[in-house]
């Protein structure tokens, strides 16, 4: 058993396709079905099902795939810890961002970092901040730079860069611009857009009308922020946006009590050892703060 066949175990794994794992190793197909085929030898067992175009674990793949991930991330950090013996800052540094934080928080603190620090490979996925606090888990990416949960997650260390404030937004037109004082039971007679109640924003959102015994009329859910804010300019309904998406596309209108916040930071694995490279990313993002 050696890296290169637990490799290719996790990518077709992860994938679920030989095919699709081949062009994530940057290997042929015929490649990786020899990693496995050698694995599968040397355990005496089938890690994979392989039934018409479909491919699935087996048991004794589903055991395995923990523990190979595991030994993957072993080796990695040990190479990491023995680069960093030197002091320098290089190697490959792996950040999971959220799509919001990557269109309006991050993307000048990249720059600087990839100007201060050239010898790092810096390798970004952007996705939803439950998916990143998932991956995080798996040891896929060193940090993320998200949403934060309002609860302790387990094997997770966080820390908050950013405050976030809701806006209760409207198109322009919309006739919630018409009232003078509102009220949370006056926002349910008019259809929300808002975010998905699988994300940790639309959850903060349903909680406090939960707590008002107010039921949102929900007409639209996506985890796009983005498109949430086209839908609403247009007339479709209200909706909980960050203040930093406030244009004069929108009209921001207040109801009384009606005070909401998001925490924005990083995370990282409870029991990861952060290389060089990752600590001084971490240093920048903290300079966000003073």
């Amino acid at each position: 058993m050696d890296t290169q066949q637990l490799d290719a175990f996790v990518a077709v794994a992860e994938t679920a396709s030989f095919s699709v794992a081949a062009e994530r190793l940057h290997l042929t197909q015929p490649a990786v079905s020899k990693r496995v085929a050698l694995l599968e030898q040397q355990l005496d067992c089938r890690l994979f099902d392989r039934i018409a175009r479909h491919t699935t674990l087996t048991e004794a793949g589903a055991a395995l795939l923990p523990r190979a991930r595991a030994i993957l991330q072993s080796v990695a950090d040990t190479r990491q810890a023995i680069v960093d013996l030197s002091g320098e800052i290089t190697g490959q540094l792996r950040i999971a961002v959220s799509h919001h934080i990557g269109l309006h928080r991050i993307p000048d603190l990249l720059w600087r970092y990839s100007t201060t620090y050239p010898e790092v490979k810096l390798d970004v996925g952007f996705m939803d901040s439950e998916v990143a606090y998932q991956e995080v888990r798996q040891g896929n990416f060193d940090i993320a730079v998200v949403t934060l949960a309002s609860e302790p997650q387990e094997r997770v260390k966080s820390c908050t860069i950013w405050e976030d404030p809701l806006l209760l937004v409207t198109g322009n037109d919309h006739p919630l611009t018409a009232h003078s004082v509102l009220t949370a039971a006056d926002l349910c007679q008019y259809p929300a857009i808002l975010p998905g109640l699988s994300t940790y924003t639309g959850r903060i959102i349903k909680q406090f009308f939960d707590r008002q015994g107010s039921e949102l009329n929900i007409s639209m859910a996506t985890n796009y922020l983005e498109t949430i804010k086209i839908m609403v300019s247009v007339g479709f309904g209200w909706s909980m946006l960050p203040a930093t998406m406030l244009d004069d596309s929108l009209t921001a209108i207040e109801c009384p009590g009606l005070v909401l916040s998001r925490q924005l930071g990083y995370i990282h694995h409870h029991d990861r050892t952060l290389s060089n490279a990752a600590q001084h990313f971490i240093e920048l993002l903290k300079n966000e703060l003073k």
